[in-house]
């Protein structure tokens, strides 16, 4: 939220008591929604920017760190499949091993859950605009 989203509501307050004309009252509030929106649509401007310069990198390394780490975690979700069977052939060994990777999931900080969270969304949007941009489907 920027600073001045928390201001829009009093600043209409004062709008409604100092200005008479109700026309006049709106065109001004509507002017003071324009600059929220500006103001917001700048900010997503520079977040884009840097995901598309990640995603168009010639650095390998960088151009591929987002979706190599998407393909890891398809890989820990797809493992799901052999779980169900081990638990079909051996249901106490399927419990050992889902106990393990419960107890290894819960000691990752939260702030990498949020990082990939984060991470697959802008790469998703990245793909989605540069898709749109060029015209493909």
């Amino acid at each position: 939220m920027s600073p001045l989203s928390s201001l829009i509501d009093p600043i209409s307050k004062i709008i409604d008591k100092i200005i008479p004309d109700k026309q006049a009252r709106e065109q001004a509030k509507l002017e003071l929604l324009k600059l929220e929106n500006g103001q917001e649509l700048d900010q997503v401007r520079i977040q884009m920017s840097a995901i598309l310069a990640e995603t168009q990198s010639v650095d390998p390394w960088t151009s591929r760190a987002r979706p190599s780490f998407l393909y890891v975690m398809y890989l820990l979700l797809l493992w799901s499949i052999p779980m169900g069977l081990i638990a079909a052939v051996r249901p106490q060994v399927a419990l050992n091993i889902a106990s393990g990777m419960n107890a290894y999931l819960a000691g990752i900080p939260e702030p990498l859950y949020a990082l990939f969270g984060t991470g697959y969304l802008g790469y998703t949007v990245a793909r989605q605009w540069g898709k749109s941009r060029n015209g493909d489907k």
